[in-house]
């Protein structure tokens, strides 16, 4: 899993890094929904981004509308108060590969 360690920061509590979606079957439906619930305790905003698609990390159909396959890119955004902590959780689901492999 590759990824930006180091978050940037773009606007007032908001940070972004980048990930590859190194599982074979990509972001499926129970992927997704791991995401989902690492997102859960969170008061932060989470998004996800791929190309030009962007998808709230709390809503399962619209990570799954993202389309993210195998060696995917994606942008992950965090803003909020918890930014940082979110952001986190997000990327060690990823990197992870879901608890898949």
């Amino acid at each position: 899993m590759t990824e930006t360690q180091a978050f940037t920061e773009q606007e007032s509590n908001s940070l972004t890094s980048t990930a590859t979606i190194l599982n074979r079957f990509g972001l499926h439906a129970r992927a997704a929904a791991k995401l989902v619930k690492a997102a859960e305790p969170f008061k932060a905003k989470l998004t996800m981004a791929k190309d030009d698609s962007l998808a709230d990390v709390r809503s399962l159909l619209s990570l799954l509308s993202l389309g993210c396959s195998c060696n995917s890119q994606v942008t992950l955004t965090a803003s909020g108060e918890d930014a940082s902590d979110a952001l986190s959780a997000i990327l060690a689901v990823i990197n992870d590969r879901f608890g898949e492999e």
